[in-house]
């Protein structure tokens, strides 16, 4: 199996996270045209009760399992990584099981007592199928990435944003006839056979790609183990086992609590939203909708550019458990600095551009610009959060996932507060919610960067964000006075894009004119370099 480095990995990653995002938006905008808002705000609040069953399971597990396979590949032990994903799966797949049997259980009182409306049954119960295959791929991808091949994970990745699409977009248009609740329900189950898709395909190259990788010296699971008589000898395995299982519950339990105050977070922001909108006097069906065009259209596309940083999380997590176990601080230090100054880097433009082209950014993706204030208002703070991923990754590759728990319970409390004090205000209502949102992203990312900081002695170059603040700054300038002064063309995208582009084209060059990117950057990309 080949391994790649750090920034191949990175590329390979971020080259499939673009890909799925690019393809998760065909739904996003076509959804909403299909089930309406409505439908959309369905669809989201039975989701935040199946991502935290997800994070029960697979919260701190790929993870764990990621960063031991990289130390034992690091030291030449393969038969130890299959160790660690036999323990792993094991593990996961039984979690799976036990919360999809409880999910089932416990649908209609989730969505007749907790949830504030009780149409989500439908979108509750066909959910529950996913748990236990996402447990199971998850163990694989984070195999994969304990041995930096990434191309595993990203292959499946991407099949399973293919077929989700079709499947989602198809369920739903066909339940529609009986009911917006049905509909939303069918673009679950589409989101269902996108994961059935996934977990084959990442099998599938596991049993017979890496089966046939001779050089990695590996055989497949189902193969049964040569007998051995001696008794010590099975006593020994059995206690390595037992070792490996041990090793496993401890650090996956710490990271998989921080993510359940993430995702918890996230569950009692839809209820408490919900909630504290009726309180300001919004009715149910609007409450729904307002909360459907938060989190299923202005988030996501917020979210859209932090791919990168999401890639540079996941490759950062093998590379400085390597640099770690060498004690190797000059590498862990050049990762971070290089995973931050991308993060940055890549991501202010795209904020800058969802700040000045709110409205016709919204127009085109969604046939309306209701969302447009919500966007324009996150936009600047956008930063903050691409940022967050690679910090929080390298607290956990470190071994501090305590540290990346407190960080994320005090943003979590601070963020509810504010919800609950804003959210019920009629004279704030949804943007309550978004206030809470901003100042939760900027809590934390700052509370992460701290605790790094004086965990590594990282030293931080201030010239970098200030550079890209500027470079912004020039940047917004020039696409509004592009986009204002300057018609090429009377269609509405057209100008957008050409505005965008040329906004862009600016923010590169300035980039290049002040270092914060170098011609040995660019070099880096193998196209690029290959051209070159």
């Amino acid at each position: 199996m080949r391994k790649q480095s750090f920034i191949q990995g990175t590329l390979i990653l971020l080259a499939a996270g673009i890909i799925n995002r690019m393809l998760g938006f065909i739904p996003r905008i076509i959804l909403p045209r299909v089930i309406g808002a409505e439908g959309v705000g369905l669809y989201q609040l039975g989701y935040p009760f199946f991502i935290v069953l997800i994070t029960i399971i697979t919260g701190g597990i790929p993870l764990a399992i990621a960063k031991m396979v990289a130390e034992a590949e690091g030291e030449g032990r393969p038969e130890e990584s299959r160790r660690i994903l036999h323990s792993g799966l094991a593990l996961s797949l039984g979690l799976g099981v036990f919360f999809t049997l409880l999910a089932l259980a416990g649908a209609s009182w989730v969505s007749n007592v907790i949830l504030t409306d009780s149409r989500v049954y439908y979108t509750f119960v066909s959910m529950t199928p996913m748990i236990a295959i996402v447990a199971v791929s998850a163990i694989y991808r984070g195999y994969f990435q304990g041995r930096q091949n990434m191309i595993p994970s990203a292959l499946s990745s991407v099949l399973e944003s293919v077929i989700r699409i079709v499947f989602m977009l198809w369920f739903s248009w066909l339940l529609l006839p009986r009911g917006v609740a049905y509909a939303a329900a069918g673009a679950m189950l589409g989101v269902t056979v996108g994961e059935i898709a996934g977990m084959l395909a990442i099998l599938w190259q596991y049993y017979f790609i890496v089966k046939r990788d001779k050089k990695a010296d590996l055989s497949p699971i189902a193969t049964p183990p040569i007998p051995v008589p001696e008794n010590p000898q099975k006593t020994a395995s059995s206690a390595k086992n037992h070792s490996i299982f041990k090793r496993l519950i401890r650090i996956s339990v710490p990271v998989t609590a921080g993510r359940l105050v993430g995702s918890f977070s996230y569950l009692l922001e839809s209820i408490i939203t919900a909630r504290s909108l009726a309180l300001a006097g919004i009715a149910t069906a609007a409450a729904t909708a307002q909360y459907g065009s938060l989190q299923g259209m202005v988030i996501p596309l917020l979210l859209l550019p932090g791919v990168l940083s999401s890639s540079l999380a996941v490759s950062l997590v093998p590379s400085l458990s390597e640099a770690s176990a060498r004690r190797d601080l000059p590498t862990i230090h050049k990762r971070m600095h290089q995973a931050l100054r991308l993060a940055m880097v890549t991501g202010a433009p795209f904020a800058a551009v969802m700040y000045i082209f709110a409205v016709p950014l919204c127009t085109l993706m969604y046939g309306n610009a209701d969302t447009a204030p919500m966007l324009r208002m996150m936009a600047p703070f956008a930063l903050f959060l691409y940022v967050q991923a690679p910090l929080q990754a390298a607290l956990q590759a470190m071994e501090r996932p305590g540290r990346a728990l407190v960080n994320t319970l005090i943003g979590a409390v601070v963020k509810i507060a504010l919800i609950l004090l804003l959210a019920s205000q009629p004279e704030y209502g949804i943007y309550g919610a978004i206030i809470a949102i901003i100042v939760n992203s900027i809590l934390v990312t700052l509370l992460h960067g701290f605790s790094l900081v004086r965990l590594i002695s990282l030293s931080l170059r201030l010239a970098d964000p200030l550079k890209t603040l500027a470079a912004m700054i020039i940047m917004a300038a020039g696409m509004s006075y592009i986009y204002t002064s300057v018609p090429i063309a009377t269609a509405q995208w057209a100008q957008f894009l050409f505005a965008s582009a040329s906004g862009m084209a600016l923010y590169f060059g300035i980039c290049l004119l002040s270092g914060l990117i170098s011609i040995r950057d660019l070099d880096r990309v193998p196209f690029i370099k290959k051209w070159r």
